[in-house]
């Protein structure tokens, strides 16, 4: 049976945060992938926005995990993940063109099993080949301001339409646009498709669930939210995720005309009262 990739996603996705010691907190969202080593261990791996890490200062931060109880009830429990050694120096690895971040964690057990494999990220020919086009659906995940959708923990899905053209390549066009209203917290959410009932593969071998991309920033205009994303492609995740091995590995630098208003979807204006 296919992986149902909405229901494995809000699983995958996590808030991060980071308590500033005033009685408010920094959050922004990230999502878990599975990329092992190349030795063939097993790794989890955090995506989100590289800015949600920038814009916490302190050494660790907290990752919102959820836990299952016996009566199907569910736990919200964050754990501290360590961001920065005793130095300062960042503990994670960022795209050195583009808006993404990778760290890798010690996740528990379910969440480990939860965190999405590496092949469901977008290629550079995965929009070309599932002829994804401008009005497509598209979801995204997150906790805009901080608000989770239950006590548990679990994140918010909404739904979008693509807003731009063209899409691809990811090289030309590093960012598209997404019509759906964003806050910040939503900073670092993955963003996907699914749509098994209304397109197919042209060579019928699966539907097309993927993962498009993560969102990085929200479009304002004389400080009106215009209620528009940007998102930045999934190729610069897999480049990203390519240098926790290889510090070296090839990335691509975009030279982007940047779009007016935009402004990241930043974890340090998402500060909420504790």
């Amino acid at each position: 049976m296919a992986m149902d990739l909405a229901i494995q996603l809000m699983q995958a996705t996590v808030q991060v945060e980071q308590p500033l010691g005033d009685g408010t907190r920094t959050v922004g969202t990230g999502f878990l992938i599975s990329d092992p080593t190349p030795d063939g261990r097993p790794r989890t791996i955090l995506i989100t926005a590289n800015h949600v890490l920038e814009g916490m200062p302190g050494a660790a931060a907290r990752i919102g995990f959820r836990f299952q109880n016996a009566d199907g009830s569910w736990s919200y429990a964050p754990q501290p993940v360590e961001i920065r050694d005793a130095k300062g120096h960042e503990l994670w690895t960022h795209h050195p063109s583009r808006d993404v971040a990778a760290l890798a964690i010690t996740a528990p057990p379910a969440f480990a099993k939860a965190a999405i494999p590496l092949n469901y990220l977008a290629g550079d020919d995965t929009f070309t080949h599932y002829q994804v086009e401008a009005g497509d659906e598209m979801m995204a995940l997150g906790f805009p301001r901080g608000l989770a959708a239950n006590q548990a923990g679990f994140p918010i899905l909404r739904a979008g339409r693509v807003a731009s053209y063209p899409l691809a390549p990811a090289k030309i066009f590093p960012t598209f646009l997404l019509d759906f209203s964003v806050f910040p917290g939503n900073s670092g959410g993955p963003v996907f498709m699914t749509d098994q009932d209304h397109r197919h593969d042209p060579t019928g071998v699966q539907d097309p669930q993927f993962i498009a991309g993560l969102l990085t920033q929200q479009v304002e205009l004389n400080h009106e939210r215009l209620e528009i994303g940007i998102v930045t492609h999934a190729k610069f995740i897999r480049e990203t995720l390519a240098r926790l091995d290889d510090p070296q590995a090839p990335a691509t630098m975009v030279a982007e005309t940047p779009v007016e208003g935009a402004k990241a979807a930043s974890a340090e204006e998402a500060a909420t009262a504790d």
